[in-house]
């Protein structure tokens, strides 16, 4: 649940903006006296209640009970005891980098923080951060520039963290900047939401924040990389294989 009661903690206003419009329409419900407006402010409250709860167990499947953050999905993919060094890639955010040295203590694992990503301002990003501790070694990076040396990385993790480079270009530069330091035989993991019919259902206009299925497949593609295999996660989730 550590990750879903993050989620309230950023999501807090938009959930007390709901339940105030909720509290409104059904006490508006009963002091009108036309039918049709009474059923339709019921109805009305009743979907608001139905996207919070709905949007909170998304949530709660797609961070606390997925493979997510647990990497199992690249197990006969990645062999950990074989690969000598892994970027791990985020965006203010990293409930990843510990579990991952603690499984794999041998690993050379660099962890990077996406600079000026929109977590850096959200009010909740302090207490994450104590529930989630920075990485001691922690850099900062910015997307057109990596500061690695040319085919020197055997993996490169991306953990909903890459929709925060929010523009088109930016991305691409990225994926060549990833392309270039990655090993001919490297791969590159980049594990999002869509923004597709589900996470709409799911998050309403919270599935805005992401970015299309289509939109991801032209960032990549226009870096000279291909996506080699495209796995759902969860109905909300799918984790992009790419290679050179």
């Amino acid at each position: 649940m550590k990750i879903t009661k993050l989620v309230i903690l950023f999501n807090y206003q938009k959930i007390l903006l709901g339940i105030v419009v909720l509290a409104v329409l059904l006490i508006a419900s009963f002091w009108i006296n036309i039918d049709w407006i009474q059923l339709l402010f019921r109805i009305l409250s009743a979907l608001i209640v139905l996207n919070i709860i709905a949007s909170l167990a998304a949530s709660y499947t797609l961070y606390d009970k997925s493979d997510m953050y647990e990497l199992k999905n690249l197990n006969g993919i990645i062999d950990w005891e074989k690969i000598e060094n892994t970027i791990l890639v985020h965006a203010s955010f990293d409930p990843l980098s510990k579990s991952l040295e603690e499984k794999y203590p041998n690993l050379n694992l660099t962890v990077c923080d996406i600079f000026g990503n929109r977590h850096e301002q959200e009010k909740g990003i302090e207490t994450s951060k104590k529930i989630f501790p920075p990485h001691p070694k922690e850099i900062k990076i910015s997307p057109n520039r990596l500061p690695f040396e040319d085919k020197s990385q055997d993996v490169i993790l991306a953990i909903t963290s890459l929709h925060e480079i929010l523009d088109h270009e930016q991305r691409v530069l990225f994926f060549k900047e990833a392309k270039r330091i990655l090993k001919d035989d490297g791969i590159i993991v980049v594990s999002e939401q869509f923004r597709d019919f589900t996470n709409f259902v799911f998050f309403n206009i919270g599935a805005f924040h992401f970015l299309s299925e289509k939109d991801w497949k032209k960032a990549i593609s226009s870096a000279n990389l291909k996506i080699v295999r495209n796995q759902k996660l969860t109905p909300f989730s799918n984790m992009l294989i790419i290679k050179k």
